[in-house]
């Protein structure tokens, strides 16, 4: 008979069978939490591998949660993913804006994405942006088309869309900047990684 586990001890055997079978990494202990979580999420080892964290993103996303940011996915399921109780500890919020009817008639209106709209409505707004992106390649490319014309500055890009087409290449043009940022390389991601990626950075700023 196997012992039935309440589901906080599930979560804590999992991490430490997550933790004996990963070996060393070189990552602070911030960046090592996150890594474990989308781990957790994934059953994915690879991500040891292709999980790069660039100018200290971990630390800058648990500042901007600490001091009130806004979220913004890529997906309703990313959104979904997000650890509500967590995030309302803090002033942060967060949204996706990929269903909302604006978005939807302007991706009509100039042949574009909902995707690529959604992040030019999230460049208008007013407080420090976390993007989390989990299934849109688009969503990437135009964040650097915005980025690289001044008109948007994220506090932290988390980027790993899952897939195929525009893929790999998308992930690469957010390397190049300078941002903060966490990128899934290659073809892994979805929207389930993006999201544990948020709540590893929520249960750090407000543990539970």
């Amino acid at each position: 008979m196997q012992e039935i586990l309440k589901p906080m001890d599930i979560e804590k055997r999992s991490f430490e069978i997550i933790s004996s079978e990963l070996g060393s990494v070189d990552l602070d202990e911030k960046e090592l939490l996150v890594l474990k979580r989308v781990i957790h999420t994934s059953a994915d080892f690879d991500y040891k591998e292709n999980l790069v964290f660039k100018n200290k993103p971990v630390e800058k996303g648990i500042e901007a949660l600490k001091n009130g940011c806004v979220i913004v996915t890529d997906t309703t399921m990313a959104l979904a993913g997000i650890n509500k109780p967590s995030l309302s500890k803090g002033a942060s919020s967060a949204y996706c804006f990929i269903a909302d009817e604006d978005v939807a008639l302007a991706a009509k209106e100039k042949g574009i994405t909902r995707a690529q709209c959604a992040v030019e409505k999230a460049a208008k707004l007013d407080k420090p942006v976390i993007f989390a992106v989990g299934n849109a390649p688009t969503a990437l490319i135009k964040i650097d088309e915005l980025i690289n014309k001044g008109e948007l500055d994220p506090v932290l890009i988390i980027a790993c869309p899952v897939g195929f087409v525009n893929v790999v290449e998308s992930k690469e043009l957010i390397l190049k900047h300078n941002i903060p940022s966490i990128i899934a390389l290659g073809r892994k991601g979805g929207s389930n990684v993006a999201a544990a990626i948020i709540n590893a950075m929520l249960y750090q700023a407000f543990p539970r």
